[in-house]
């Protein structure tokens, strides 16, 4: 579609390796040839690219502006400061909720917005401020990547720890990795290979399950892949 130079919020969401950085910095430079004046900002936590660009899993690279994760409010003095009418967000879903009030008020001044990021947390939980900011987009684009296990479509973010599935009850957000230093990895998977260890402490009953999943782990931050 022909780049809309509107009041616009368009967002990106898929698991991890779906592509999503590449479609972002793909839509920003079309942006560019159109003549728009473009930002693009991402949480200070991602520390997987120096601060000054943010790069795809393809090694696609545009300058970004690192911002305070807890304060998104930030992203509305640098739109400000830049002139910008095009504000991309990358990794979305490591911001406060507070980034949805932030978004809908760049739209409402009249900017395109295009956040991008993981809709699903490693256990298949809706993912910080991604749920609200898919139901007040105008544009929704859901990207999907291939199960390393099987090569069928992959909607789900593996966390694994030493090499094995995380647990459930495993901190959302893991600054620096997990303390005994175990190996931390994440791979594109499909619903059927999809797991999630039971919580800490809790024995996994053959046909019985567990009990009840908490519905939210403690604050730490996922380390998503680019794209």
């Amino acid at each position: 579609m022909p780049f809309r130079a509107d009041p616009w919020l368009h967002v990106i969401a898929g698991c991890m390796s779906s592509g999503k950085t590449d479609e972002l910095l793909r839509l920003l430079r079309r942006a560019e040839i159109a003549r728009r004046r473009v930002l693009l900002v991402r949480p200070a936590i991602d520390n997987r690219t120096p601060g000054e660009f943010a790069e795809s899993r393809s090694k696609a690279r545009y300058p970004s502006v690192l911002v305070n994760r807890e304060e998104p409010s930030g992203i509305l003095a640098l739109a400000r400061e830049r002139d910008a009418d095009l504000v991309g967000v990358e990794e979305a879903q490591f911001f406060d909720d507070q980034l949805v009030d932030v978004v809908l008020a760049l739209r409402d001044s009249g900017r395109h917005v295009i956040a991008s990021g993981l809709n699903l947390d490693f256990a298949g939980r809706p993912f910080g401020p991604m749920p609200l900011l898919m139901a007040h987009a105008d544009q929704v684009t859901t990207l999907s990547a291939i199960c390393v296990v099987c090569g069928d479509v992959a909607t789900r973010t593996q966390r694994l720890v030493g090499g094995r599935p995380a647990a459930v009850d495993d901190p959302l957000v893991v600054i620096g990795g997990y303390d005994h230093g175990a190996m931390e990895t994440y791979e594109a998977r499909c619903l059927r290979h999809h797991e999630v260890a039971a919580p800490h402490g809790v024995t996994m009953v053959p046909g019985l399950g567990t009990g009840e999943v908490p519905s939210s782990p403690g604050v730490g931050v996922e380390r998503s892949q680019a794209g």
